[in-house]
């Protein structure tokens, strides 16, 4: 009987061993139809706010919640930040990675607003180095088809995409661009780039 306890006991434990072991391995990679997925919703999002037929205050909002959602907004804002992202305080990032969600939300929101009266369709995806790339096409009234391409990782933990390529319009260097420009022009002064993103 106690040789039948002990056994028991040690089945327990390894049982809650395992167990253990197993909530402890990473969750599955993404993979290229994961990525094809994220974007499919995102696209889905994107042809409900345009479709809508709200005003584009009330559009912008939306399209602020679709960012924080689907994109990985740290990242991107690093990227943007550039050089200075390394010099920049916790608390500087923070408000800077804050300030800029709002800012790119509200410029891309205003380029897919120029969608109204069309849509995106996702048509395919690959694998392009340490991430995904989705590529879908836009239909827009009374002009040419032109794709749209997105990239997608899970390296913050999720799986996001962290850059647009619109028409052949990199979004991670066009912003880095725009914004190191700003920041020149502020003489570095990162609070003041800050500041003038939030009312941009």
């Amino acid at each position: 009987m106690r040789n039948n306890l002990s056994l028991s006991r040690r089945s327990f434990g390894l049982g809650l061993g395992a167990t253990a072991a197993l909530a402890a391995m990473p969750a599955a990679a993404l993979n290229v139809d994961q990525a094809k997925t994220l974007i499919g919703k995102a696209v889905g999002d994107i042809n409900a706010i345009i479709s809508s037929g709200k005003s584009e205050a009330q559009m912008l909002p939306a399209f602020e919640k679709l960012f924080s959602q689907y994109a990985d907004v740290p990242t991107i804002a690093q990227s943007a930040l550039g050089v200075a992202a390394r010099s920049a305080s916790g608390a500087q990032m923070k408000a800077f990675t804050k300030a800029f969600q709002v800012y790119i939300s509200r410029k891309y929101g205003r380029r897919f607003r120029e969608f109204i009266g069309g849509k995106i369709e996702v048509n395919d995806a690959r694998t392009v180095k340490s991430y995904y790339e989705v590529i879908s096409t836009a239909y827009l009234k009374g002009e040419s088809p032109f794709e749209v391409r997105w990239h997608v990782s899970d390296k913050s933990g999720r799986n996001l995409f962290f850059n647009i390529i619109i028409e052949g319009v990199n979004m991670l260097a066009s912003e880095r661009t725009e914004i190191g420009a700003m920041l020149d022009k502020r003489k570095g002064n990162i609070d003041a780039l800050i500041e003038d993103l939030k009312n941009a």
